[in-house]
């Protein structure tokens, strides 16, 4: 039964977005969906680091719901004892419904997506295309089905490093497929064929910022943070002493060794400091990757867009050390990742589509229709 009652919260929730969206005066609702389905993606992202950073993570130490209800309301007695037995513990009133809200909402999304598919199919039997295969977002909804198991995972593994880590890729990987899917239903303000030799290069960067992502998501989910505490050497050295061997063992409990002991200042210390040094990689290249595609007239704006959040990434990087790791900065840095996503996919789409013969036309509107 509560299952069903989470179902309704997510759908409830649902129904703002969907309202806005049909009320709008827009010629192309499926498109305006696509963009607020991103958009609100981005949110949960974001809101999923908040959980994970003010360890909200196991405020519900079940799944779906929390200690079997739909809601903290109804679990209240259950929280409130879980609290009493260990007042510093993972379980608290303001966890659970932390948690619990970063729940509903991507039952919210779920359902934006599941909309998306009946909108692409019904165009399809009814022979009006979106200039969109219907199992792009039928692709879609396949993944955040696995972000949803990964996320149960999260739970169920007790915050496991390589869980959570792959739990924020999934949600990266959600975001930029959509992202890729609102850039298919956007004209490209000019057609360049001349761009197109820039496509190599931009598939690269997108994979660099992958693996750099991921290095990030190996430092927070082992709380390596603060594992160096000055900058730009690290505990007063620039290569201090590592042990990368337990750092990336990544089947172990958290804070704990593949051999179930507990983890070295030594091995946090591989996980940071491996995600710090690759990040220049990264920067020198974007920064260089940025600079030659802002000539393009079409790509100037995501190019300066990367230009800006690399500046901004590094800034929150270098003031999560300093500042020992504030709650807004660390947030605002996860969140510039998952934008930096967004516009590496805007690019490489926009390249992608400057090969000769390879014009994105405007989708119709099938919505409205």
């Amino acid at each position: 039964m509560f299952v069903l009652q989470l179902g309704l919260i997510g759908l409830c929730i649902a129904l703002l977005p969907l309202s806005y969206v049909w009320v709008k005066a827009d010629d192309n609702k499926f498109r305006k969906l696509v963009w607020l389905t991103t958009f609100l993606t981005l949110d949960l992202i974001m809101f999923g680091s908040f959980t994970r950073l003010t360890d909200s993570g196991l405020g519900c130490p079940d799944w779906p719901g929390c200690y079997g209800t739909s809601s903290p309301f109804v679990a209240h007695a259950a929280i409130t004892a879980a609290h009493q037995a260990m007042p510093s513990g993972p379980v608290s009133m303001v966890k659970a419904w932390i948690e619990m809200l970063h729940r509903y909402f991507a039952m919210a999304i779920g359902v934006l997506i599941i909309a998306q598919v009946v909108i692409v199919w019904t165009a399809r039997l009814k022979r009006r295309p979106l200039h969109v295969s219907p199992w792009w977002p039928t692709g879609i909804l396949l993944l955040i089905c696995v972000q949803g198991a990964f996320g149960a995972w999260t739970v169920t593994m007790k915050l496991q490093p390589v869980i959570v880590t792959l739990h924020l890729l999934l949600g990266l990987a959600l975001l930029g497929a959509l992202g890729w899917l609102a850039a298919r239903q956007t004209p490209i303000p000019v057609h360049e064929p001349a761009a197109a030799r820039w496509l190599p290069a931009a598939v690269f960067g997108l994979v660099l910022l992958v693996v750099q992502i991921a290095l990030g998501g190996w430092v927070s989910t082992n709380y390596a943070v603060l594992a160096c505490t000055d900058f730009p050497l690290c505990n007063g050295q620039w290569v201090p002493p590592m042990n990368f061997e337990h750092g990336f063992h990544l089947w172990r409990a958290l804070g704990m060794t593949g051999d179930g002991e507990m983890i070295s200042q030594d091995a946090l210390v591989a996980i940071h400091w491996t995600h710090r040094t690759f990040a220049v990689v990264v920067v020198l290249y974007m920064l260089w990757l940025a600079h030659k595609l802002r000539r393009f007239e079409s790509l100037r704006t995501p190019a300066n867009g990367v230009l800006l959040l690399i500046v901004i990434q590094f800034l929150t990087g270098l003031s999560n050390i300093v500042l020992q790791w504030p709650l807004p900065i660390a947030v605002a840095h996860n969140g510039g990742a998952a934008i930096l996503i967004l516009l590496l996919v805007m690019l490489n789409f926009r390249l992608s589509s400057s090969r000769p013969g390879r014009a994105v036309l405007p989708a119709r509107d099938v919505v409205s229709a």
